[in-house]
């Protein structure tokens, strides 16, 4: 990075569920925030600057309650190039959107162009906000779903090559998987690596392929997949902050990323229907009770599917109090405006 983060930081703001009013005692501090590097970063083309996930420079910025959880814990964080930030939250980004939105009470730096920023928030809001928040929600559902698969009924083994009917190992030259590889991927439209059995199958069949090298290639993906599985269970398994296990035992699920899906899609509803971004959030008893396993399991999964469908009607029907999308002509003025403020103040 080769310059001082902190002075060319224009916006600093307490991050995670101490923004979001969900933080307990033992909470991390996490720390987002968007930066303005020198000038030779943006003239030349010997230096790149995209993030900083070093914060610890901002440690004399926190609350004295932060700064004892900091001495207990570690500080974390990342500071944007402004740019990349710009881009992320054009895109509706809900993490990014937490920075500009979140309450003056958590922001820890701002400049009068970091303030400026903020003043203009609203050009980011738009209705990419049901995609975005709703994605990560998805993300969080498919966590819960496989973490309970695990809990329920976890793998006993790692798998053999010889359960999927193969040799020890493999016989097929790895220019040769590359080739067909490449050729399904093709057909499919570049989705070949993320295509289930039966589409990857049949795009293998349109691609010419013998059919005995047909099998083999479809066993050889399924004893990837079941390996990738097994490790991914193993670094789970070995990983799990103890208390968070200990829930997970006792309500059948993963009750934290619950919290965090029901929060998504609550704001993603409120985005769409209000234009508003509560970062802070006026529910939290209730969702700090999800976060205890308020909702039995069966309860939240029904609950989040319903609120999906209806995000996904009141984009459609409408009317939505936001943009469909962002006005990024406006954007990329106020991001030139931004970065010639900075440095032009940096002249004086």
């Amino acid at each position: 990075m080769n310059f001082d983060l902190r002075p060319h930081t224009i916006l600093l703001t307490v991050a995670g569920s101490r923004a979001y009013g969900l933080d307990r005692p033992d909470s991390d501090v996490d720390l987002k925030g968007v930066a303005v590097p020198p000038a030779a970063w943006f003239h030349g083309f010997l230096r790149e600057f995209e993030q900083a996930e070093d914060v610890s420079d901002f440690r004399g910025v926190l609350t004295p309650g932060e700064a004892a959880v900091v001495d207990r814990t570690r500080l974390e964080g990342v500071v944007y190039d402004i740019r990349k930030f710009f881009g992320l939250a054009t895109a509706c980004n809900p993490n990014i959107l937490d920075v500009l939105f979140c309450r003056d009470e958590e922001v820890r730096v701002t400049s009068a162009a970091g303030a400026r920023l903020r003043a203009h928030r609203a050009l980011f809001v738009s209705g990419a906000a049901r995609h975005t928040f709703g994605g990560y929600a998805a993300a969080q559902l498919k966590r819960i779903r496989g973490h309970r698969k695990w809990l329920l009924d976890p793998p006993t083994h790692p798998p053999t090559r010889g359960e999927f009917g193969l040799p020890e190992h493999t016989l097929l030259p790895a220019d040769q998987v590359n080739a067909v590889n490449a050729g399904v991927d093709k057909v499919l439209g570049g989705l070949g690596q993320s295509a289930d059995e039966a589409t990857w199958l049949a795009a293998a069949r349109r691609f010419g392929l013998d059919d005995n090298l047909v099998y083999v290639m479809v066993q050889e993906r399924a004893y990837a997949s079941a390996a990738r599985h097994y490790r991914q269970f193993e670094t789970w398994r070995k990983s799990r902050n103890p208390a968070r296990a200990a829930a997970e035992a006792k309500f059948g699920y993963d009750t934290k990323h619950a919290a965090h899906l029901v929060r998504l899609l609550r704001m993603a509803t409120e985005i769409l229907a209000t234009g508003e971004v509560r970062v802070w959030r006026a529910d939290r008893e209730e969702l700090l009770a999800v976060r205890d396993g308020a909702w039995p399991y069966d309860a939240l999964v029904g609950w989040a599917e319903q609120q999906d469908a209806e995000l996904e009607t009141l984009l459609r029907s409408g009317p939505i109090a936001v943009p469909a999308q962002p006005d990024r002509e406006a954007i990329d003025r106020l991001c030139v405006e931004l970065v010639e403020q900075v440095l032009a103040s940096r002249e004086r």
